[in-house]
């Protein structure tokens, strides 16, 4: 068994910003913003939410698979996947398609600025759970064609699979009849503390609002760690601090990752959340989304120095991907 990853699969135009948004923005001008920033670094990367799950997935030892479409442009970003271990059987290229192209400024305070060509991703509402091989243990329904999230989070309903709603990007696009149809019935609605404070927005719903739709809320705050609500209780999550801040882009993903194998490994959300925190801060050190790596012995010995306690045995003896077929 397995766990889905959904959403794009895309290449990422990533450039940095060696200054703040905010000095250049004039709130009494909001109304006619016209700004450009003269990027010191530019680079191309493969990305896209659902490559970024399950990457980390597979470095953590957590048997994982792709359910997305592509260009023809990805076959070799395919291939990458597969000799990771990572399920390609649901990754479907189109024929005459280019792959979802994400295009990101990053200013010195990490804040981020992105705009997206959906490509062959505004396909994917083609694709459900039966269009791959992986048999699921759990859903990942990241942001993606709104009708694909939500083929998808209707299927995982009907078969009492647990599915995460990670809207993020798709934000702007849904109403809050969307939102409430995704986080209804989710074991994890989750977002950042912007995304988190617009769902609340536009639903009108606050947190215990939210809880009455999604088993737990989790919102993550960047270098101010995380917070985990459930219906039981709620958790502060401290950060693990990176040895260096280079790129934010894409750790939450690695924390949506880590978080979703945490517990299917049977750990607590306190465990759980230092878990997806300390692979969260892997992405921040390098740039691009999967670029960084570790080893589980790597992995143990940097979750002892930012947290002062050993690694769960759990998570060291993750089963295979064939042991859970």
């Amino acid at each position: 068994m397995a766990v889905i990853a959904s959403g794009s699969v895309a290449f990422d135009y990533i450039m940095t910003f060696d200054g703040r948004f905010g000095d250049h923005i004039m709130p009494d001008r909001k109304h006619m913003i016209n700004l450009s920033f003269l990027v010191e670094r530019f680079e191309k990367r493969r990305g896209g939410v659902a490559a970024n799950y399950a990457y980390t997935l597979a470095l953590l030892g957590y048997p994982g698979a792709v359910l997305a479409t592509a260009g023809e442009d990805a076959a070799g970003y395919r291939d990458w996947l597969a000799e990771l271990g990572v399920d390609v059987s649901g990754l479907r290229l189109l024929d005459g398609w280019t792959s979802a192209t994400g295009f990101n400024t990053t200013d010195l305070d990490g804040n981020q600025i992105w705009g997206y060509y959906g490509g062959a991703m505004l396909e994917a509402a083609q694709l459900g759970l039966d269009d791959t091989e992986a048999r699921p243990e759990a859903l990942i329904v990241g942001p993606n064609a709104p009708a694909a999230m939500f083929r998808l989070v209707d299927e995982a309903r009907e078969r009492n699979l647990p599915w995460v709603f990670d809207p993020a990007h798709q934000l702007p696009h849904l109403s809050a009849d969307d939102l409430e149809r995704g986080a209804r019935g989710a074991w994890i609605l989750i977002g950042n503390d912007y995304e988190t404070q617009l769902v609340q927005e536009r639903t009108g719903r606050d947190l215990k609002g939210l809880l009455e739709l999604a088993e737990v809320v989790v919102t993550t705050m960047g270098k101010d760690g995380s917070q985990i609500d459930a219906r039981e209780g709620s958790h502060r999550i401290p950060a693990a601090a990176p040895r260096e801040v280079v790129d934010p882009t894409g750790a939450g993903d690695a924390y949506r990752a880590g978080l979703v194998a945490s517990r299917l490994l049977g750990l607590g959300w306190e465990e759980a959340g230092r878990v997806a925190s300390l692979a969260s801060t892997y992405v921040v050190e390098q740039r691009g989304t999967i670029d960084h790596s570790y080893t589980l012995p790597e992995f143990a010995e940097r979750y002892r120095q930012a947290f002062g306690s050993e690694l769960p045995a759990a998570l060291t003896a993750a089963p295979s991907a064939d042991a859970r077929a």
